[in-house]
């Protein structure tokens, strides 16, 4: 039985679903989240907004939620020429994937997330990726992070699982298992209350931006994972509301 899990944690809706989860199925949950000079920089402001608010609201997640890692990455923005490590307009690319695809990105963070639980005694590595609902990146999909728990485990000589709780699931879904795991809390109204907590302290956008609030957060409302993640609630909103 796996007990602790060790959480990648952007701070987006995403991560933040995916923390509520493990919260909600382990009795010791770390966090991690990574520098890599990204363009979006202040995610790495709204997780803290993000963690604050979920020890404040659900304190029997609280009890279970331990210590948070922050991780320097910026190899990757000295590698990369990307719409999220340098200023460029987002486009699609010649071979099919937007631009912000960052080359090795997830494989480099599951890397250091396996090398962290490894010294921390974490069990699980737990990440939002998912190929139902999502840009294309290559290394979100199921294939990839079976191959690398294949890997890890190797090289590490110690079975490492890769839980992707959102995997076969739609932006949609997600906002939808975001109120299933509050209601499931035993706070009162605790569905609504993580809604309300995705939509308020989460960062999405590609752009960085927070002066623009819509039903579903902030964000420019144009970029790709704007795109996603208002339409997800869009849908969502129909079935709170019919």
């Amino acid at each position: 039985m796996h007990t602790s899990a060790l959480v990648l944690f952007s701070g987006g809706q995403d991560s933040t679903t995916c923390l509520a989860d493990a919260l909600s199925r382990y009795d010791r949950v770390e966090t991690v989240a990574f520098d890599y000079g990204q363009r979006h920089r202040v995610e790495l402001d709204a997780r803290l907004h993000v963690v604050a608010a979920l020890r404040a609201q659900f304190p029997v997640w609280a009890e279970r939620m331990g210590q948070d890692h922050l991780l320097d990455a910026s190899v990757l923005g000295q590698v990369s020429d990307t719409a999220l490590t340098r200023d460029t307009a987002i486009a699609m690319q010649a071979n099919g994937l937007p631009n912000t695809f960052v080359p090795g990105r997830n494989l480099l963070f599951l890397i250091l997330a396996a090398a962290l639980a490894y010294r921390r005694g974490l069990d699980v590595i737990v990440t939002g990726v998912c190929e139902t609902d999502y840009s294309g990146y290559p290394d979100c999909r199921d294939d990839t992070m079976k191959a690398m728990q294949v890997a890890l485990s190797l090289g590490m000589d110690k079975r490492q699982r890769i839980d992707t709780p959102l995997m076969w699931i739609d932006k949609a879904q997600t906002w939808q298992m975001a109120y299933d795991l509050g209601q499931a809390s035993g706070r009162s109204n605790g569905g609504a209350q993580l809604v309300d907590l995705i939509v308020e302290h989460s960062h999405t956008c590609y752009l960085g931006e927070r002066s623009q609030r819509h039903d579903w957060g902030y964000g420019c409302g144009s970029c790709p994972a704007c795109e996603l993640r208002s339409t997800g609630y869009a849908r969502y909103a129909l079935t709170r509301n019919p």
